[in-house]
């Protein structure tokens, strides 16, 4: 078990705050490859061109997530952090740090301390397949959202919250495509490298923040 950082949209980061959001999909790097056998590989690993390659997350694996922070201050004790993907502001006590500039500094997510994250996924299953093998459930479980919208039987309307930029379509599937372009730019979808599949739960907290039990 191995505590990791990953990135994530603002859109991404507000569907698992609501709940919507419990699988990502990333691509593997290198490609798996055929000419090893697939039978007993180590734990976590896959045959590609360079022998064994390891998936980048393992079952038990937990995840800080890292998106975009907006610091600014009011004193030399507080620090105030807003995180882009929802506006919610909070209070860093203490940030000494951070004492005299009173300035405000966006920090890209790729560049989020680990103190300042503010949710925690623990991995709980992990599979490996084609990018456009995803199911119609699991396109869903990526954050997907059924409107609620019938223009007669049986046709349901589905997009991404916060991304009017993605088509709505009657599948969810179509609408994940979307957004994995707008990720990995035109043609990703097309290209259908194989994929990790990871299956995770969210807790609202640090990764170091004490349990309430």
């Amino acid at each position: 078990m191995t505590d990791r950082p990953i990135l994530f949209s603002g859109p991404m980061v507000r569907a698992l705050i609501e709940g919507r959001k419990t699988q990502t999909r990333r691509v593997m790097n290198p490609q798996p490859v055929s000419c090893l056998s697939w039978d007993d590989p180590p734990a976590g690993s896959y045959p590609s061109k360079n022998g064994w390659s390891r998936l980048r997350y393992a079952v038990g694996d937990r995840l800080w997530v890292r998106e975009t922070i907006d610091m600014g201050h009011t004193g030399y004790v507080i620090c105030t952090c807003t995180y882009q993907a929802d506006g919610t502001p909070v209070d860093l006590r203490p940030a000494t740090f951070w004492a005299g500039d009173q300035t405000r500094k966006l920090i890209p997510s790729i560049h989020m301390p680990r103190w300042a994250s503010r949710l925690t996924l623990t991995v709980t299953e992990v599979r490996v397949q084609r990018l456009q093998d995803i199911s119609e459930e699991d396109a869903l479980a990526e954050g997907v959202v059924d409107t609620g919208r019938r223009d007669g039987a049986p046709y349901q309307h589905f997009l991404i919250p916060g991304m009017p930029e993605i088509t709505t379509e009657h599948e969810p599937s179509p609408v994940f495509a979307g957004l994995w372009e707008s990720i990995n730019g035109p043609g990703a979808w097309a290209e259908n490298p194989w994929v990790a599949a990871y299956t995770f739960t969210v807790e609202h907290r640090n990764i170091d923040a004490e349990v309430l039990r």
